[in-house]
């Protein structure tokens, strides 16, 4: 809830965005990696009945949460080191939490490896915007979202990290380059909402 209230409730768009784009692959199995509390998964499972839709996430109060929304298929997974067989699923999700991971290059090397030859990466996640919005940007990101979030949540150093993750975070065409180094064919961004997320899809070669 309180992801939902610090991003305005533009992160429901963000999933329906990402669950549209899946559902242009037509996959038979999607397999949504940290999958948090499900929002995703739920999404694409929406938008694809005919798939199966696997979340998983390394951690178990998540896992938990995800089921209580519905989520039927879960499994507790390290993202680098997915205990999955090799090109065993169509379609490979992550939405913010490929930021997360102690090696983004292992992580996406994991994610080629599940994937079957021909099959599809979606990685949705916060990006830096152009000026004139990145100054805004920047200001709500390290000033006013730490206040709002001490507010809401009572928790303002997570959201501290979170700007600071967000800078660091390769976006553009650094994001497709490393995404393309791990495997994968024609890498593409689609910016959202002005560049503060940013919808990533390749193909595995």
């Amino acid at each position: 809830m309180a992801n939902h209230l610090l991003s305005l409730g533009l992160d429901f768009w963000w999933r329906s965005r990402a669950a549209a784009i899946v559902r242009s692959w037509q996959p038979q199995r999607v397999l949504d990696l940290a999958t948090g509390s499900g929002d995703l998964a739920r999404a694409i499972q929406k938008a694809c009945p005919q798939a199966v839709v696997i979340g998983a996430d390394f951690c178990l109060p998540m896992l938990l949460a995800a089921r209580r929304k519905g989520v039927a298929n879960l499994i507790q997974a390290d993202g680098m080191q997915l205990p999955l067989p090799d090109a065993a699923h169509d379609v490979v999700t992550i939405a913010f939490g490929l930021r997360n991971m102690e090696s983004l290059q292992r992580c996406l090397g994991e994610i080629a490896r599940v994937l079957r030859p021909g099959g599809h990466l979606l990685v949705l996640d916060f990006s830096i915007p152009r000026p004139p919005l990145r100054w805004l940007y920047r200001l709500y990101l390290h000033r006013v979202l730490p206040v709002f979030a001490r507010l809401v949540t009572g928790d303002r150093q997570a959201y501290e990290y979170l700007g600071a993750s967000i800078e660091k975070f390769p976006s553009g065409a650094e994001m497709n380059a490393m995404i393309e180094a791990a495997g994968f064919a024609d890498a593409k961004c689609e910016p959202l909402t002005g560049g503060v997320v940013s919808v990533y899809t390749a193909r595995r070669q």
